[in-house]
Formats: C-alpha cells, sequence, structure tokens
C-alpha cells in the first residue's frame, strides 16, 4: 500500500532507491509506479541526487576479513525493528544501522589503505559563469572522471569538449567529447592530472575544435585540488 502522505512517500522513494525495502514492499512499488506519476518523480529525483555519487566512486574489492569484521561489530544491536512500525520510524532506525555500518566499512576500509597507500586524489567542481555548480570531477590513477550534476540539453548542433590547462602551460589540451549522458572517465596520456590544473568545458561544432583549441565559449570551469588540502 503506497502512503498518501508526503513526507511517508518520499522516505519510501528514497529506501527503494537504496535497495533497504523488503522484497514484499518493493514489488509493490515498482507495481504502482506506471499509474503514479508523483510516486515516479520522487524515485527518479532520488536517483538524480545519487546518480553522481555512482560514477564517481571507482569499484574496489574490499579485504576478504572485512565482512565478518563488520558482522561482528553489528552483532550486539539487537534484531531489526518490525516492518510494521512507522515508516519514519524505520527511518530513523534505516539511518542509524546505515552510520554504524558504514563506520565499520570505513574503519575496516582505513586498515586496507593503511597497508597500501591509494594514489593521490583530486577533485572540483566546475562552475557555470553565475557561479552555479554543474559537473562533478575526480581525477585518480591517471583516470579523469566527470559527472554532470545538472544535466542540460546541448543545442544538437554543438558538442561539448573537455580540456586541461596545466599550471604554467599556455595553452588547454583537449581531454576529448562529452558524450550524451554526461558521465565520461579519460586517461589523458602523458598529461597527467596535478593540483592547481584547469579543467574546462566549452561549446564546439560537431566532432570537436577544428584547430586543436577551444572555438566555442568556455561554458564550465574549475580547478583540481588534492583531497584535504587547502
Amino acid at each position: 500500500m503506497i502512503p498518501e502522505d508526503r513526507e511517508e512517500r518520499d522516505l519510501l522513494a528514497a529506501e527503494y532507491v537504496l535497495g533497504t525495502l523488503e522484497a514484499r514492499e518493493a514489488a509493490a512499488l515498482e507495481e504502482a509506479l506506471p499509474g503514479d506519476a508523483g510516486l515516479r518523480q520522487e524515485v527518479d529525483g532520488w536517483r538524480r541526487r545519487l546518480a553522481p555519487l555512482s560514477h564517481l566512486q571507482p569499484a574496489l574489492d574490499p579485504p576478504p576479513a572485512l565482512w565478518p569484521r563488520i558482522e561482528a561489530s553489528l552483532a550486539g544491536l539487537g534484531p531489526a525493528p518490525s516492518r510494521a512500525a512507522p515508516r519514519r520510524e524505520r527511518a530513523g532506525w534505516m539511518w542509524r544501522g546505515w552510520a554504524l555500518g558504514s563506520t565499520a566499512l570505513a574503519a575496516g576500509l582505513a586498515a586496507f589503505l593503511w597497508l597500501r597507500p591509494a594514489p593521490e586524489r583530486l577533485t572540483t567542481v566546475l562552475l557555470t559563469q553565475r557561479d552555479q555548480p554543474a559537473w562533478l570531477v575526480e581525477a585518480q590513477g591517471g583516470a579523469l572522471r566527470l559527472a554532470a550534476l545538472n544535466p542540460q540539453p546541448v543545442d544538437p548542433s554543438r558538442v561539448l569538449q573537455l580540456w586541461a590547462l596545466p599550471q604554467g602551460a599556455t595553452a588547454p589540451t583537449s581531454l576529448g567529447l562529452i558524450p550524451g549522458d554526461g558521465s565520461v572517465t579519460v586517461t589523458p596520456g602523458g598529461l597527467a592530472p596535478s593540483p592547481g590544473m584547469l579543467i574546462e568545458i566549452s561549446l564546439e561544432p560537431p566532432g570537436g575544435s577544428p584547430t586543436g583549441r577551444p572555438t566555442g565559449p568556455i561554458l564550465f570551469i574549475g580547478r583540481l585540488t588534492a583531497v584535504g588540502g587547502a
């Protein structure tokens, strides 16, 4: 049964996107989606909020001993609340349980990364000319990942082209065209991402700039910064 209360529906949509609903509840929601435009909008809204994180998070296999550690740390939490409890009460338990599980997971990953340090991680948010956040960029291990925070349609007669300008360079280097879904991972080749490097997106004719330099306006720009840096 899909609740009528707006907050209850939003919590239901959030649990569905997070994958924490029981199979019976998830099936009921999926059955209701085709005939409930409001519910579809709430589910799509949660997917959009979480999409950039999924694009930027690289796959990581945890060490074999991690899951037994998490299970041991959660053993004293007691049974989960009944599914008959009000959704707000269950939502509070869900977030608390998620926080505890995330803490245990973070502790296990910290020990793993202590033994095997990760490459330097650089990030930036590309802004519009009005200083509005538009793209999230992460560079690590020689690869640069890009994800749209607020996807906007592009004129069919134009394409978006990605550029990098290291500190001290006089002209940017093309990193390729950005696909329509706004998610791309590129390896800049001999141009290694570095702190202070400018990342730009320009509007170009089909196929990209014919000159090897931006010919259209620079729509979005940001500077890579080391995580934890100033």
